[in-house]
């Protein structure tokens, strides 16, 4: 999960990071934890909305429906807690960071690090929570164009 603080122009990052469950508990129950730990989340920061990665297709269809059970879990724990809820695929992720749709993770993290302003020991170990970071910079730069845009056509 990641969270930025965003005004105007100004973008603060305020969490990265991972719910890790054990890979030897039952799906039911990992889902279930990662449901409660998300709610903690959400109400220790108080996010204004959310924004979630499109699923992508995967060879492995096992990994693939591990995947859609749990972002199902966070979007229902976002609905819940009354969130708008954006998603936005790998695509337009990376081209909302790098400026190209086929960018790689290193290019990814390293242009975080720059326009966040970053060092490298903010970030977890786990991929997933800088691509987390990356969504809600893909979605602070996507919704204040939407904004500009909507405000010339009102």
């Amino acid at each position: 999960m990641g969270i930025l603080d965003i005004k105007g122009n100004n973008y603060r990052p305020v969490y990265c990071g991972c719910i890790i469950t054990k890979k030897n508990q039952p799906a039911y129950v990992r889902l279930r934890q990662l449901y409660e730990s998300f709610n903690e989340l959400i109400a220790r920061y108080k996010p204004a909305c959310m924004a979630v990665e499109e699923i992508f297709f995967s060879a492995n269809s096992k990994t693939a429906m591990l995947i859609g059970q749990a972002r199902g879990v966070l979007i229902l724990a976002g609905s819940n807690n009354n969130l708008k809820i954006y998603e936005y695929t790998p695509l337009q992720v990376k081209q909302a960071i790098v400026g190209y749709g086929r960018a790689t993770k290193v290019q990814i993290k390293y242009m975080l690090k720059t326009i966040l302003g970053l060092k490298e020991d903010f970030f977890p170990a786990q991929d997933d929570a800088w691509d987390a970071l990356g969504i809600a910079l893909c979605h602070g730069t996507m919704n204040r164009f939407k904004d500009k845009i909507n405000s010339y056509i009102d």
